[in-house]
């Protein structure tokens, strides 16, 4: 089982629910969540780059007794900067141009392709056992996340995720504030998402969730025309597929993405 998040702060938790949440503080995006001895966790912090668009600054996990800190093309492990591969106690870390992956023996995979989009893939042993943006992954959507003696939004979730830090500046995202429909947009996110490259696709994935995810991208662009609005989101389906199973075709060209 997968949890996500990618480009324009979309989140897909363990049991499949797919929320947006733009906060900029660090926040649990995984944890082990169990009263005794927790196995591992996963913070992250995400910063606004030079075009205005949210990118993931750093990665911060413990695995066991290891901590490991993330930046682009940055490894750190219990305080020393590493070269990767790199293999300890039960961790190992590679790198490529694009993707970090992190293989934890406990049950524990990591990707993240060094800007927007981070997956973390967690054994079932952890079911129930764990919190943060990615949920409890109980089984069951919605219910604990989003609906617990009152139903709370995405975006009052996703504040409870902070990382209280004694001196970090940072304001919680508003929780009044609604998602446009970006009705407008689902034509287009239709057709790309639905293109022959990902014939292998339908029926492996929940395509109405990525369509809307993509709808929100091009209303929240604002009729910019940068790759970010349109490809996170097709490059996020494309990995999924790619994790289900699926054989997505060459969908990038030359003039996109």
């Amino acid at each position: 089982y997968v949890c996500s998040t990618w480009g324009n702060n979309h989140f897909k938790t363990f049991d499949g629910d797919v929320y947006q949440f733009p906060g900029l503080c660090e926040y649990n995006f995984v944890s082990d969540c169990r009263e005794a001895y927790k196995e591992f966790s996963v913070h992250i912090q995400r910063a606004l780059n030079s075009n205005g668009h949210p990118e993931i600054q750093y990665i911060l996990m413990k695995i066991k007794d290891i901590m490991v800190y993330l930046k682009p093309n940055l490894v750190v492990v219990d305080g020393r900067i590493v070269k990767t591969p790199y293999y300890s106690s039960g961790v190992l870390i590679e790198s490529d141009e694009i993707y970090t992956k992190i293989y934890a023996k406990l049950g524990m995979v990591v990707m993240w392709n060094q800007q927007d989009a981070l997956m973390v893939e967690l054994d079932n042993k952890f079911n129930n056992h764990t919190c943060g943006l990615c949920g409890d992954y109980n089984g069951i959507q919605i219910y604990n996340e989003f609906i617990k003696g009152g139903t709370y939004n995405s975006i009052t979730y996703g504040n409870m995720q902070k990382i209280s830090k004694p001196n970090s500046k940072c304001e919680d995202p508003d929780e009044t504030q609604a998602l446009p429909s970006c009705s407008e947009h689902r034509g287009e996110c239709q057709r790309l998402l639905t293109s022959p490259a990902f014939a292998d696709c339908r029926l492996r994935l929940n395509l109405e969730m990525y369509i809307q995810a993509c709808m929100q991208d091009k209303c929240a662009c604002n009729g910019k025309d940068d790759s970010f609005c349109l490809c996170s989101t097709i490059s996020e389906y494309s990995r999924q597929c790619s994790h289900a199973g699926g054989r997505p075709g060459e969908w990038r060209t030359q003039s996109f993405c």
